[in-house]
Formats: structure tokens, C-alpha cells, sequence
């Protein structure tokens, strides 16, 4: 490759436009969502203590780090568009690639940026009450005799209007798409910290009780705890509490998830093989630390059976509980506030970078063929608008349940799909890490600036530590992860249709 198409535009026609910071910002910006304010107490209620609490976060981190520094190598040795997908067709076959690309299309990636953005909404409702999950401006309707229905509440309107947006936005050049990211990640990585100094000064000097009640006793099971299977084990023992550290797992690493998202527009980062490495380094170090930080601030601030009831009430966040106890009457506003912030962030780093992938299947005739071609700001714009276009739609529709005393309660479907198709996205997550051995033997004279850190030791534990976690879920959380092979499988029937329809196209 050429210096001026290194500094400038690609042979495919992207811009290198990233340089490290804005890879960083893409990698952290991602991560952050709204995970880390909720889902601790989802995680203390599994495994019952704070110190088991931390092990979990500990656990996620190495996993994430190590997965980073390994995937580096893959980055830097393949700096196109397409990041998962090229890395795991290159390592086992075309197949395999676009069963990630599939997925990560099917739900992923679309589900999770529907997710985010109705999170957005619900925390907008805390400064706008009328904007609720609740208030409808069409009345479920449910499908048939199923149980699903369609909707729009005030709350849906406004996730689909954040959606559209950022689409739109994105559309419009690299260039304005990083800006946002860099604006909202910065903002929002500010706002973190914030809450971890003021959570930590504010705990020790003014309820220094709390934090030697939790921390005086960091291991001793107690409390209102969950069951970790879909019987009745609990973390009271010893099988059960490791179970419910492999299970919490679906919750910090989903928390954590998103940091590869950057290799999906390796065309467009300066230096690649440089940038990409560092700045899934410091992009997923940065992050994993402030997590830990988060945890040990909620644990300064808050007593920890006061955390694990928060999981009950959903009414509530461990943030904004925290955060109470740092600005009394003001906790709830304030969270609201810099979860809007990392929301939004959110999203724009999920729906800048996911479409490279989908361009990248779309050249190699797996996709739709106007997904293969950039526009005049130099993006694939079809593939961020038929991204759009799905994550929209994952916003209407609810599931339905009927409760005990007749009435009925609504979810959200992409809240299922997500569940079901975690222990999925771990399982390419392996794959992937698994390609830097499968490569050195298949291509040893590959060009590899940048060589996994640690290896084989780190690959190798990060391949078997994630295959434990899979395994647990699959035996003890099999309602949830059973259901994601098959959307998994769907992509099968796909790949060969797509794969016999650009096989029968005309040479151009």
C-alpha cells in the first residue's frame, strides 16, 4: 500500500480518517453503555458477596484484555474493513465469516443498538415523564394468538428517533461520525470517573461504616441471592457459587462486549497496523479499569444486601443509588443525565462501525450487493441505512406475559434475542481467538507486525476460561442459550443462497 493511500484514500475508496485517539474512542465509546450502572446488582444477587462480586469483574476483565491484546495480531496482520468476519474466513472458511456477519446482523448488533436505544429513552423519561415505556401512542397489538405484540409508546418513538438520527448522521462522512464519538466518550468517560472519585471520597469520609462492612467481610455468602440454574441452586454452594460466577458472566461481559468493533473499520484507520493493537489496548484496559473502580465505588457508597435489593427493584440502578448517596434528592437526575450521555455515545460507535462489516460480506457476494458500494463520503451508506432500518424495527415489537393475579406485563423482544444469542457471540469470540494458532500454521510467512501479547499462554487462557463459561451456560442456563445456536444456524441456508446468487451473476 501506498504512502498517499495510507494518509488518504484506499484503493476501496475509504479514508484513512482514524488515527489512534479516534480508534481508542471507537473502542471505549462502545464498551460503555449503560451496563455498568445496573447490572452489579444483577451480579451480586448470583454470587452473594462483594469480594465474589469483584472476582466476577476481575474474571471479565482479564477475559477482555487478554482477547484484545490477542486480537491485535489479527487486526494488524488483515487491516481491511470487515474485522470478525475477514479474520474468521481467512482462519477456517468463507462459511464461518458470515455466520458471524449474519448474526451479528440478525441480532448482535442491530438488537443491541435497539437496546441502547430505548435505555436512552427510559433515562429521558426521568427528566421527561412523559416519555414512558407506558404511554402509548399505539396500544400493544398483539399477533395473533402468539405471545407477541407490536406498539409505540412515547418512549419507542424516541429510540426509533435516535436510531434514525444517528443513521442519518453517519451517512453523512467519517469525518462527523468520529466527532460525535469522540465528544460523547470523552463526556462520558468524565462522568464515570466522576462518579468512582466522588463515590469513593464521599463513601470513606462521610459512611466509612459501609465500606468496612463490606469490605471487612468480602466473602461470606448472604443476602437475597438468585438462582444460578433453572432449578434452584444458589452461590450457598460452593458448585452453585461457581456456577453463578460463570453466569454473571453473561452480564459484566455483555457489559464489556463491543471492544472489537474498531477492526470493522481497519480501512479507514491511519498506520493500522500500529493503531489498531494500541488502541484495542488502551481502549479495553481503560475501560476494564474503570469498571473495577465503579464497583469498588458502589461498594464504598452502598451496603451490599441495599445492592443486591436494588436487582429486585427494577424501579431503581445501582448508579443512580450510588449517586444518591453523592448528591442526596439529585442521584436519579444525574444519572439520567450522563447514562443519556453514554448512550448516545453508544450507539454511534455501534452504528459507525457495524455496516463495514455487512460491506465487507457484500463484496465477497454474501450480502446485498448495494451494501458493496460507498458513497460520496466515502462510507457504505446502504449498509448503515439497512442497519437502521432493522434496529428500528427491533424497537416495536413486545413480548407478552401473563402474570399470576391476570395481568399482563411487556417486554421487549430484542431483550430475549440478546440473552439467547450471548453465549453465541462467545463462542465466535473463541473462534477468533483460536485463528491466530490455526494462522501461524495455515499462513507462517504472513506478515504479522504486531504479535499476540503472551502468546500462546494468554490465547490459549482465554480460549479455555471462555469455553468453562460456555459450557456452564449451556448446562445450567439452557432457555437461554439453546435458542441462540439456532438463530446461529439460520445463517446456514443463507450463506448458500447468496453464495449460489453471486455465482450466477454475470462477470462484470
Amino acid at each position: 500500500m501506498t504512502t498517499s493511500e495510507t494518509e488518504h484514500e484506499t484503493r476501496e475508496g475509504f479514508i484513512r480518517g482514524l488515527g489512534l485517539l479516534d480508534s481508542t474512542m471507537i473502542v471505549a465509546g462502545s464498551m460503555i453503555g449503560s451496563g455498568i450502572f445496573i447490572v452489579s446488582a444483577d451480579i451480586a444477587r448470583q454470587v452473594g458477596s462483594p469480594g465474589w462480586l469483584l472476582v466476577v469483574w476481575l474474571i471479565t476483565g482479564f477475559l477482555t484484555v487478554g482477547a484484545a491484546l490477542s486480537y491485535g495480531e489479527l487486526a494488524a496482520m488483515m487491516p481491511r474493513a470487515g474485522g470478525m468476519y475477514i479474520y474468521l474466513k481467512e482462519a477456517y472458511a468463507p462459511l464461518w465469516g458470515f455466520l458471524y456477519g449474519w448474526t451479528h446482523f440478525l441480532v448482535i448488533g442491530t438488537a443491541t443498538i435497539a437496546a441502547v436505544a430505548v435505555a436512552f429513552a427510559r433515562f429521558t423519561g426521568i427528566l421527561i415523564p412523559s416519555i414512558s415505556e407506558t404511554n402509548y401512542l399505539i396500544e400493544p397489538v398483539r399477533i395473533g394468538s402468539s405471545s407477541y405484540a407490536l406498539s409505540l409508546s412515547t418512549a419507542q418513538l424516541v429510540g426509533i428517533v435516535m436510531i434514525v438520527f444517528l443513521t442519518w448522521l453517519n451517512t453523512r462522512g467519517l469525518k462527523l461520525g468520529k466527532l460525535v464519538q469522540n465528544v460523547f466518550t470523552f463526556a462520558k468517560t468524565g462522568s464515570l470517573i466522576a462518579l468512582i472519585v466522588l463515590g469513593i471520597i464521599v463513601g470513606l469520609v462521610s459512611y466509612p461504616e459501609i465500606a468496612a462492612a463490606n469490605f471487612g467481610d468480602l466473602w461470606t455468602v448472604r443476602g437475597s441471592l438468585a438462582n444460578v440454574d433453572e432449578g434452584s441452586l444458589t452461590a450457598v454452594a460452593a458448585f452453585g457459587l461457581f456456577v453463578g460466577i460463570c453466569v454473571a458472566q453473561t452480564n459484566s461481559l455483555f457489559s464489556a462486549d463491543a471492544w472489537h468493533n474498531v477492526t470493522f473499520t481497519a480501512g479507514e484507520v491511519r498506520d493500522p497496523k500500529r493503531n489498531l493493537p494500541l488502541s484495542l489496548l488502551f481502549g479495553a484496559g481503560g475501560v476494564i479499569v474503570l469498571y473495577l473502580l465503579a464497583n469498588i465505588a458502589y461498594l464504598v457508597t452502598l451496603r451490599f444486601d441495599t445492592i443486591q435489593d436494588i436487582s429486585i427493584n427494577h424501579s431503581s440502578r445501582i448508579g443512580s443509588a450510588a449517586a444518591d448517596v453523592i448528591f442526596p434528592g439529585f442521584g436519579a437526575t444525574i444519572m439520567a443525565v450522563a447514562i443519556m450521555i453514554s448512550t448516545f455515545g453508544c450507539n454511534n460507535g455501534l452504528i459507525l462501525a457495524g455496516p463495514r462489516a455487512y460491506y465487507a460480506m457484500a463484496k465477497d457476494g454474501l450480502f446485498f450487493q448495494a451494501v458493496a458500494r460507498l458513497n460520496r463520503f466515502h462510507v457504505p451508506a446502504w449498509g448503515i441505512v439497512v442497519q437502521g432500518i432493522w434496529s428500528a424495527f427491533y424497537v416495536l415489537p413486545r413480548t407478552v406475559k401473563t402474570n399470576a393475579d391476570g395481568t399482563v406485563a411487556y417486554g421487549n423482544l430484542y431483550g430475549d434475542l440478546l440473552t439467547y444469542v450471548i453465549s453465541s457471540a462467545l463462542i465466535f469470540y473463541i473462534l477468533a481467538i483460536a485463528a491466530i494458532f490455526v494462522l501461524r500454521v495455515k499462513q507462517p510467512d504472513a506478515e504479522r507486525p504486531y504479535k499476540a501479547f503472551g502468546y500462546p499462554v494468554i490465547p490459549a487462557l482465554y480460549c479455555v476460561g471462555a469455553a468453562v463459561i460456555l459450557a456452564i451456560l449451556f448446562i445450567y442456563q439452557t432457555t437461554a442459550t439453546w435458542p441462540g445456536l439456532l438463530i446461529v444456524l439460520t445463517g446456514v441456508p443463507v450463506y448458500f443462497i447468496w453464495r449460489r446468487s453471486a455465482a450466477s451473476e454475470p462477470a462484470s
